[in-house]
Formats: C-alpha cells, sequence, structure tokens
C-alpha cells in the first residue's frame, strides 16, 4: 500500500458538429444535437486549467466507431447528452516497464471527472486535429496517446515511438461521474493501447496525483482491498472481466489478442 500512496512531488513544467452525409444515416444522432448542451455554467468552481481543456474538440462516434462529427470535451462529457446518446471515441494506455510492471496514475484532485481515482498509465481522447483523425492502423489514436503522456508523466515521444504501441481492441462503456453530481459522466469507445518500454517519469501535478508500477498480484491486492478508488473503465477490463490479466500475461506476444473487429460492449 505504502508504494501506491507514495504521491509524486515532481512537478514538470459549443455545441456538437455532424459531418454532411450522416443526416439522413445517423438522423436520430442529429436530431438530438439540436438540443445537445454543455453549459459553461456547470463548469463554475472547477480548476481553471481543467476547464480550458473542456474546450478541445473530441470525435462523435456511431456504435459502430463511425466518425459522425465532433463535439467540445464539455460537450462529450455532459450527462445530459450522453443520456441522448451522444458517443465519443477514447484511448487507454497501458505503459509496462522491462519488469513486466504496469505505471499507475491516480488522476488529480482537480480532474472534473473520476478525480482521486487510480487507473491504467493514461486515458485521454484523440482530438479534431491533423493527424489524430487518421484511421489506418489507429495512428490518430496512436499520436494522440503519444502527446497524452507528454503532457500527463512527462514521457518524451521518442520514448515511447508510434510504431512500438500495440492496438489490441476496443470497448464501448457508459459511466456516471464518481462523486456523484449528476452533471457528467463518460460514454465512449476506448482504444486499448498497451507499449512495453523503460521511460522517465516527471508527472504533471494538474493532471497526475501519484504514480507508481505495480505487478499482477500487487494491483489484485490494491483492488481487493476497497481501499482506493478505481475509475470504472479499468474495473471493467480486471474486476467484470480478467481481460487486463490475460493480455499482462502475454506481453511479449500480444499478436493473439489483438481483435479490431469486435467492440466489446460493457452498458
Amino acid at each position: 500500500m505504502e508504494k501506491i500512496l507514495h504521491f509524486s512531488k515532481i512537478l514538470c513544467f459549443s455545441g456538437s458538429r455532424l459531418m454532411s452525409g450522416q443526416l439522413k444515416k445517423n438522423g436520430f444522432i442529429t436530431r438530438q444535437c439540436n438540443s445537445f448542451i454543455g453549459s459553461k455554467e456547470e463548469l463554475n468552481n472547477y480548476d481553471a486549467t481543467q476547464v480550458k481543456l473542456m474546450e478541445e474538440e473530441c470525435i462523435l462516434i456511431d456504435k459502430e466507431d463511425n466518425n459522425i462529427g465532433s463535439a467540445s470535451k464539455r460537450t462529450c462529457h455532459s450527462k445530459t447528452n450522453i443520456d441522448s446518446g451522444m458517443l465519443h471515441r477514447a484511448f487507454s494506455v497501458f505503459l509496462f516497464n522491462n519488469q513486466g510492471e504496469l505505471l499507475l496514475q491516480q488522476r488529480s484532485d482537480a480532474k472534473i471527472t473520476f478525480p482521486d481515482h487510480f487507473t491504467n498509465t493514461c486515458c485521454s481522447h484523440p482530438l479534431v486535429r491533423p493527424g489524430e483523425l487518421e484511421e489506418a492502423d489507429a495512428l490518430g489514436v496512436k499520436r494522440a496517446a503519444q502527446r497524452k503522456l507528454k503532457h500527463e508523466l512527462g514521457i518524451e515521444p521518442h520514448e515511447v515511438p508510434l510504431e512500438d504501441f500495440q492496438y489490441l481492441t476496443r470497448i464501448h462503456y457508459k459511466a456516471d461521474n464518481v462523486p456523484a453530481d449528476g452533471v457528467w459522466g463518460e460514454h465512449e469507445i476506448d482504444y486499448i493501447l498497451f507499449i512495453q518500454k523503460d521511460v522517465s517519469v516527471c508527472a504533471n501535478l494538474n493532471e497526475v496525483k501519484s504514480h507508481c508500477y505495480v505487478n499482477q498480484s500487487e494491483l489484485k491486492k490494491l483492488m481487493d482491498s476497497n481501499e482506493l478508488k478505481f475509475t470504472p473503465w479499468f474495473q471493467l477490463i480486471t474486476k467484470k472481466t480478467p481481460l487486463l490479466y490475460k493480455w499482462w500475461n502475454d506481453l511479449t506476444s500480444l499478436e493473439q489478442h489483438k481483435d479490431h473487429t469486435t467492440i466489446h460492449k460493457f452498458l
């Protein structure tokens, strides 16, 4: 427990838009977009840096992960919009060192969704920007992962080359915010990315409260103790299903686990 609870002290320094041609194919979503909300008043009293990040433009998708437009991060995470069917693209990075230990992070108290929760190495979204919309071999998602590893953990891009990310599969999940506020939530199709590298970590404390490496037995003990909070997407592939451990056991032979056709649904 002491290993996990050792906080890092190192600090380094609109509505939605539907793509043309989607009006008939996604009529339900198009109609709902007219009433999607993302009020700035909902962000009063939150950390200013995190509020600014809520302006980033995420990729809207349908249930088959087809790009159908864009919306701000604020709009995408509004529970009202989620309950109306809004869905966006995301990714989760699982970074292992050469000893096979997983790098966990604890989300900062400043985070608007799931503050103070432990989770995998990095979780975020590809954005509507050059390079991150590219879908072949999930290159856009991998570029976004590289960008966010630098932003959240200070891991330099040359330490995590794009070609070393292993895109395994996708999960579709939905969750209300914790602590419950009736305002925010998640509804994502999440790309699972594995990478095994020894890296230098210099955490951004506005994003990451603490971090550490764990082996499988340490992680299981931590999750079974109920003393720590874990994000819902992380719990889905550890406690609800053993997917993470199955993949983890085969770090050197992940090809057998790559499934780019299935979207695992946890709804």
